[in-house]
């Protein structure tokens, strides 16, 4: 489950020796025996594995994964393609199309985004079925605010989006003056219209990567 590769390996290596992270793995393991957790065990960190670290231009974090049967397969916010998308995505593609003019795909899966530099990234990595956050305080938190760390030291121009207030407390680990870090109230039909839409992410990161001479990010997915 563990097997991180390249510079991401590399950069996180020192978590790996450290004890939380051997109570994790030990802890984690024993949730996929004894209960159904998702996502499936081999593409719990497809964050990492579909972005590499050379290739990100842009964070989205997101909180732990969907909980329901065949939603969460390692990216914040995507779910496989033939499940229902769920509400907080709709409102997603809702202000990509205002923002952007993207036509509303027919399926929820963000593997896309993930392969143009996008790193979707949940600060808890698994759950249990049906049980939201049932993961919260296992240690995922340590090793993915390590990530943030190793992020924000990265000597070229980022995005950070961070949506709702749990993403939004991780700002403090954010200082690096290269990069742009935007904010909004969550995507969730609970708070949406609290001023997530009309926040213009998309537009607002491409914007800032094409000022720094980065590629931007094609948001319209197929």
């Amino acid at each position: 489950m563990m097997g991180l590769t390249g510079a991401w390996k590399e950069a996180l290596a020192g978590e790996f020796k450290k004890p939380y992270y051997k109570e994790l793995y030990l802890k984690v393991g024993e949730e996929y025996s004894k209960y159904q957790v998702f996502p499936e065990k081999d593409d719990v960190l497809n964050a990492y594995r579909m972005t590499p670290l050379e290739n990100v231009k842009v964070v989205i974090l997101g909180q732990d994964p969907y909980h329901n049967i065949g939603q969460a397969h390692g990216l914040s916010f995507s779910v496989k393609k033939g499940v229902d998308i769920p509400p907080s995505l709709r409102n997603i593609y809702q202000e990509l199309e205002a923002d952007l003019g993207c036509r509303t795909p027919n399926h929820g899966c963000l593997e896309q985004w993930a392969k143009e530099g996008v790193l979707l990234l949940n600060t808890v990595l698994t759950v249990r079925a049906h049980e939201a956050n049932s993961h919260q305080g296992l240690g995922w938190e340590q090793l993915t605010d390590a990530t943030i760390k190793v992020l924000n030291e990265v000597d070229r121009p980022l995005v950070f989006i961070l949506w709702g207030a749990p993403a939004k407390r991780k700002m403090a680990m954010l200082n690096n003056p290269k990069h742009l870090v935007l904010t909004a109230p969550h995507p969730s039909p609970l708070s949406a219209y609290r001023g997530f839409f009309g926040s213009k992410p998309f537009s607002k990161t491409n914007e800032y990567l094409m000022a720094n001479q980065v590629s931007p990010i094609n948001w319209c997915l197929e």
